[in-house]
């Protein structure tokens, strides 16, 4: 009998996680199925479970957070993170895990020349704390970015008008969908004027290949890295939660 797996999110349009685990059942010469549920609420989540018959089932932007009131339980990296991005049906019973936080915790520590830094996480959402959860386990502090401050948050116009934050934060993180294609010519609102050779930028975008991110820390001759690395072990990491 074959598995039924999908990607819940909204909007979709390309999805990297349905040719991923087509191109591996078609290797595999598994009859195993992999579909996009477009949906705008995540209270959708228990019907599109239910009806389709899913074993498994990716989360992406906006969902991550807004799915968890559903879910039977949570693995202890979702606990962790306060976010979801794997859910595993035992039973009809829906467990939330988070391999984002592990996928980015290996990417970064074997791209980064230099641990002794201090990070700047732009973006709020639930690969922000995915980041942030990896980023103090390696004892790398950080400093979240948005456009709407709070109390542990700063800023983008505070970000511009105070330098010593992108001099003293060498090492900045895009979790955004800035930058994503088609709006490939859109990035974040930073002062890349203070980037230099010492910053590294990891954009969690993976398509395009260079961000404009990338492209204007680049021209500072900073380092960049963008998160296909980090979505293909992802990837594996939930295909590892489904079947176990």
């Amino acid at each position: 009998m074959p598995s039924h797996f999908g990607l819940i999110g909204y909007p979709l349009g390309h999805s990297f996680s349905k040719q991923y685990f087509e191109n591996k059942f078609k290797i595999s010469n598994s009859l195993d199925t992999y579909k996009l549920f477009e949906v705008a609420s995540a209270n959708m989540l228990i019907e599109v479970v239910s009806k389709n018959n899913l074993k498994g089932i990716n989360v992406t932007i906006p969902h991550k957070q807004k799915v968890i009131p559903f879910l039977d339980s949570l693995d202890k990296s979702a606990q962790l993170v306060g976010a979801v991005n794997v859910i595993k049906n035992e039973g009809g019973l829906l467990t939330g895990f988070n391999s984002d936080y592990p996928a980015f915790k290996a990417t970064i520590k074997s791209w980064l020349d230099n641990s002794n830094v201090k990070a700047l996480v732009l973006g709020t959402g639930g690969a922000s704390k995915a980041v942030i959860a990896a980023l103090n386990d390696l004892k790398i502090s950080s400093q979240q970015v948005s456009r709407t401050g709070s109390s542990n948050v700063i800023t983008y116009k505070e970000l511009a008008e105070n330098p010593n934050w992108v001099k003293q934060h060498v090492l900045i993180i895009n979790t955004t969908p800035v930058g994503t294609a088609p709006h490939t010519n859109e990035a974040p609102e930073i002062p890349y004027n203070l980037l230099s050779a010492s910053h590294y930028l990891y954009d969690l975008v993976y398509n395009p290949k260079e961000t404009l991110f990338l492209k204007k820390g680049k021209a500072q001759g900073a380092k960049g890295k963008n998160g296909l690395e980090m979505l293909h072990l992802q990837a594996e990491l939930a295909w590892d939660i489904w079947n176990t």
